[in-house]
């Protein structure tokens, strides 16, 4: 809780002893720290911060952990797609590849700054088991199969568990009546299906972002899961992040004023960051199964109507599901006939992140503009995007933009009649200087307008162990990790952790169906607002996305 109860009017000491008492009041001020410090050497060495506590007061939530049920069932898992982020995920569920687990010990002997392989030792136990595995990719298979016989964190030298089952199509794991839940992480254009034929069977999902592919699976999707009562997480770890936790308290408590005007940004400049992805070198039609990777009959006629529909053949490239590529398995985002593009993959996270803090919902209207103007490497998605959502109920426009060839950091700002915040991993307030609610703070110097009043950093601002200007991108987002009572947290793991405990205790978790369902439509509206060069609306009573 914030209490600033130092007085009203300066205090006339003496240089040193001001100096000494200041910075001993700063350690019980959460809302100052380190930034305040500076504000202080700025402006008076005899005046010491007053009071703000009657405009703003914090209770400071963090986000919550629920406790693992240790006499609870061991819940038996699937994992179906082992590529960049499928890794990632079953190493937040604590199992990892034994060369990974070498990497990462020598990386921190080299680093002492580098603290992962620390971190992943000492995840809580999730109490689960990883029973199959399935990709479609030889090499991708069999390190899953290695990843999930390695339970206890064994490096190279160490000997592997009882090794999963190992499926090649997605049915027949899903099928299996070992399995108690799934963990989806394939290209987007898979996501949907496997998500309902899961829910059919009975398997609890946690579904990597974004929800769908199509608008019809959108509503598919929803109602499979609702029938089925299974419990469902969409993989927005950003809803596991302190500072988003803190920023919704700092909303919901009117400290910004009136808030009208929202801009969230995803600048990324290296090839990785544009899925320009290596291509594994024994990746080859023998190896992994390109007929398995395209879409199934029924959803590429669903394609292909909207996009003739629409006469927007310019987009589907040259003949975009016959001919076997490895370019397209590997870079997959980077054609529509997979992905979902920016907005599917960047977006949803800029979105999912000010519905969690704001509960915007889904947008009235979306519009859309950029196209491709730094890969021309035969790309159909664009690597330039801008839209404008309106959310006219809450008197609100969100506007995002992304470029895929600028690392120039913008951030997420809520911009408030009385002050804004600039929120990643970690959040900073300013008053504005024609603020209503601060104007008597203004006028008496209390407050100084567009100078940091409130700068909140989780745990440390020292971001570590970071090794690519992808990784770093997701970091400054609060996606890797986060700080809960000082403790540091990967988010996917806590994420994932949530969604485990929702099944065991029958609750529901933060990222559901519903607020899955408002990620998807937003996503589908601002794509569909791109490709067709017009304005979409929501229709909120028949749940429809319409043309302008």
């Amino acid at each position: 809780m914030v209490d600033e109860t130092q007085s009203e009017e300066p205090l006339k000491v003496a240089p040193d002893e001001g100096r000494r008492d200041f910075l001993k009041s700063l350690a019980t001020v959460p809302l100052l720290g380190a930034m305040a410090y500076g504000i202080y050497k700025k402006v008076n060495r005899e005046r010491v911060r007053r009071n703000v506590s009657d405009v703003f007061k914090l209770e400071g939530y963090s986000p919550q952990i629920l406790p693992i049920q240790r006499d609870g069932k061991k819940l038996r898992l699937g994992m179906i797609g082992f590529g960049i982020r499928g890794k990632l995920l079953l190493r937040s569920c604590g199992f990892a590849e034994p060369e990974y687990i070498e990497k990462l010990k020598e990386e921190a002997r080299l680093n002492s700054k580098d603290t992962r392989y620390e971190m992943f030792c000492n995840q809580e136990d999730l109490n689960i088991e990883i029973a199959a595995v399935c990709d479609i990719f030889d090499t991708h298979a069999e390190a899953a199969m290695r990843a999930a016989a390695n339970g206890s964190k064994e490096g190279a030298s160490g000997r592997l568990g009882k090794l999963p089952k190992r499926y090649r199509n997605y049915l027949d794991l899903l099928s299996d009546p070992d399995i108690d839940a799934v963990i989806i992480a394939t290209p987007d254009h898979w996501h949907g299906t496997m998500a309902i034929e899961a829910a059919r069977r009975g398997k609890h999902v946690y579904l990597e972002k974004p929800m769908t592919w199509t608008v019809p699976e959108t509503y598919a999707v929803r109602d499979a899961v609702r029938e089925s009562g299974i419990v469902f997480q969409l993989g927005h770890q950003g809803r596991q992040t302190d500072s988003y936790v803190r920023a919704k308290e700092i909303i919901d408590k009117g400290y910004l004023g009136p808030v009208n005007l929202i801009e969230v940004c995803t600048n990324r400049n290296d090839p990785n960051g544009a899925w320009v992805y290596d291509i594994d070198a024994s990746a080859n039609s023998q190896t992994f199964d390109w007929s398995q990777f395209v879409p199934d009959e029924r959803r590429l006629k669903e394609y292909y109507a909207y996009m003739k529909a629409n006469k927007l053949e310019r987009f589907m490239g040259p003949d975009p599901y016959e001919k076997f590529s490895l370019e397209r398995f590997f870079r997959w985002r980077c054609w529509w006939d997979y992905s979902t593009g920016l907005s599917g993959d960047l977006l949803t996270h800029e979105y999912d992140a000010i519905n969690q803090i704001m509960e915007v919902g889904i947008p009235y209207s979306a519009t859309s503009s950029g196209g491709i103007y730094y890969f021309k490497d035969g790309r159909t998605v664009p690597d330039v995007l801008q839209t404008a959502f309106e959310f006219p109920d809450k008197n609100l426009t969100l506007l995002y933009s992304a470029t895929q060839a600028s690392s120039r950091q913008r951030g997420k700002v809520i911009m408030g009649h009385d002050a804004s915040m600039e929120l990643g991993n970690t959040l900073t307030i300013k008053v504005d200087s024609d603020s209503t609610r601060y104007k008597k703070k203004i006028e008496e110097g209390i407050i100084q307008p567009d100078v940091p009043f409130y700068n909140y950093i989780p745990g440390s601002d020292d971001v570590d162990a970071i090794t690519s200007a992808t990784e770093l991108y997701f970091a400054q987002r609060g996606l890797l990790y986060t700080y809960v009572n000082g403790q540091r947290y990967n988010t996917t793991y806590l994420h994932i952790r949530e969604w485990l405990e929702c099944i065991r205790q029958g609750l529901i978790p933060s990222c559901n169906i519903d607020r899955a369902f408002e990620e998807a439509m937003t996503a589908h509206m601002g794509t569909r607002a791109y490709l067709e060069g017009r304005t979409m609306y929501w229709d909120k009573e028949k749940e429809e996305i319409v043309r302008g």
